[in-house]
């Protein structure tokens, strides 16, 4: 999938030049987060970065685990054009007032700089080494924009209209295709109609995105998180249902719209993938498996779709010197189920099979490319803690913890202040019978070769409040718990810490 033209492709040349020659004392590791919405992409960075600057229990960081790790400290980010990650005001939001900070809006940036003594003889006696970590922030939902650069108007509004046909987003679509179907795209230019497809569009997208349906492909992203641009003709657009080797009028409805889906590609996709996305060195995707699950089939089909695409989008490859100097390659791509505190540690390699099942056929194209491709099962902030119940004399795996205000469960509703014991029940053994229905749904309702539902996980999910820290008999607060962020650094770090 080619993304960029040649002029992209210079000046992406010469931004990692700059970069090279910034870093060539100090050299830099720039790392992408991204997940789609509800996959706590702001919780992680906290605590990732709260566990490097507090010294959190990292055992299975290498660098932490031999004493290597000397200090982690923030530094002034170096790109001035980009908006910074708050990470101080996250923290006081987490610890103080245990509640969770608000979702990722825009794209921003924080620097960590990681000081720690070599584990090669030669070079500790050189000194401490010294890595700049870069955290690149930005919604998933931009990630999914990239693929549109390699598609025009007439094959993306294809593509749409046959998504919206099929069976589990029929019924969200009806009133836009309902619009669809008394709209003329060869008549004329019309400003109202435009802006009546392009809003009854957007509904669709953010009904589709609701919790109780939780699809995931929802492209263009920037219609659900507009920012400065609503309202602007860029974001005023629609797909339309074009008759099939028919040559589109000029000054024509779809003409219109044609020329406004080139523009959102100029000034909003092109500019966050040649600035940002292609400039990254490395790669972790969070993924809120749970709540596909708790929305049934047709979420999860839709969100193995979504990474799919996503992965598709990246630049995968082994990094060399020459690659980060001229085109920088992602070397390493971590996918991340977030939420593991939700779910009894027996279930965790369950849900990091399911993620894997999700990602398999992308995961080894890119391993084919030379990247490193993981999945793991991620809780970045603990929330809860285990414990065994008994029920109708059988004991059972139970997690504990203080479910979020208004949250309910078999008909009670929490008050936030309460800490209560569930059993979440258990994910399925074998991860491919999620998936047995995947090809009816991507087929629509006509094909009944396969079962049109299939049973949901056997699985209760609740939202709960941050976790009160402890503190040391010296009244210092610890670290944010978690469950193996500790593996996730390793994974995206440890070699560059040696």
């Amino acid at each position: 999938m080619r993304l960029t033209t040649l002029t992209d492709e210079a000046r992406i040349a010469l931004a990692n030049i700059g970069d090279f020659a910034a870093g060539f004392v100090a050299p830099s590791l720039r790392l992408g987060v991204t997940g789609l919405s509800r996959a706590g992409k702001t919780v992680f960075i906290t605590a990732l970065v709260h566990n490097l600057v507090k010294g959190g229990r990292l055992p299975l960081f290498e660098p932490v685990s031999r004493g290597r790790l000397a200090r982690s400290f923030l530094e002034p980010q170096p790109d001035d054009a980009v908006p910074r990650f708050d990470y101080e005001a996250h923290v006081e939001r987490l610890v103080a007032e245990r509640l969770w900070p608000d979702s990722t809006r825009r794209i921003s940036e924080l620097r960590v700089t990681i000081e720690f003594e070599s584990a090669r003889y030669f070079a500790r006696t050189l000194g401490r080494g010294r890595l700049h970590l870069d955290i690149v922030d930005y919604p998933g939902e931009w990630l999914l924009d990239l693929p549109l650069l390699a598609k025009g108007f007439a094959e993306w509004s294809a593509e749409a209209v046959a998504l919206s046909r099929l069976e589990y987003r029929a019924a969200l679509a009806a009133r836009w295709r309902a619009a669809l179907a008394e709209t003329d795209p060869l008549g004329p230019e019309d400003e109202t109609a435009a802006r009546r497809l392009a809003a009854l569009f957007t509904d669709y997208l953010r009904a589709a995105r609701a919790d109780e349906h939780a699809l995931s492909t929802l492209p263009p992203g920037r219609f659900l998180m507009p920012g400065d641009l609503e309202g602007s003709p860029a974001l005023t657009f629609s797909p339309l249902d074009l008759p099939a080797g028919v040559a589109v009028p000029p000054r024509s409805l779809a003409a219109m719209m044609e020329r406004r889906y080139e523009a959102y590609k100029d000034v909003v996709v092109r500019p966050f993938f040649r600035d940002h996305f292609a400039r990254l060195d490395r790669q972790i995707v969070l993924v809120d498996a749970l709540q596909a699950l708790n929305a049934g089939p047709a979420a999860v089909a839709d969100l193995g779709q979504a990474l799919s695409d996503i992965l598709a989008c990246f630049r995968p490859g082994r990094a060399s010197w020459l690659s980060s100097i001229l085109t920088r390659r992602v070397d390493r791509i971590l996918f991340a189920a977030t939420k593991a505190d939700h779910l009894h540690r027996t279930s965790h390699d369950r849900l990091e099979a399911i993620l894997g099942r999700l990602v398999r056929g992308a995961m080894e194209k890119a391993a084919f490319a030379g990247a490193e491709v993981d999945v793991v099962a991620l809780a970045a902030v603990r929330a809860t803690r285990e414990a065994i119940v008994t029920r109708d004399g059988e004991k059972l795996p139970a997690i504990l913890g203080v479910p979020l205000p208004g949250e309910g469960l078999g008909g009670e509703v929490f008050d936030g202040k309460e800490e209560i014991a569930i059993f979440p029940g258990d994910l399925p053994s074998d991860p491919d019978s999620l998936f047995q229905v995947l090809e009816s749904m991507r087929e629509g309702p006509e094909s009944k070769s396969q079962p049109a539902v299939a049973p949901a996980p056997d699985v209760e999910f609740v939202r709960f409040r941050p976790p009160r820290l402890e503190r040391t008999a010296e009244g210092l607060t610890l670290s944010l718990p978690h469950i193996r962020l500790d593996r996730v650094l390793q994974f995206l770090l440890g070699d560059r810490l040696t």
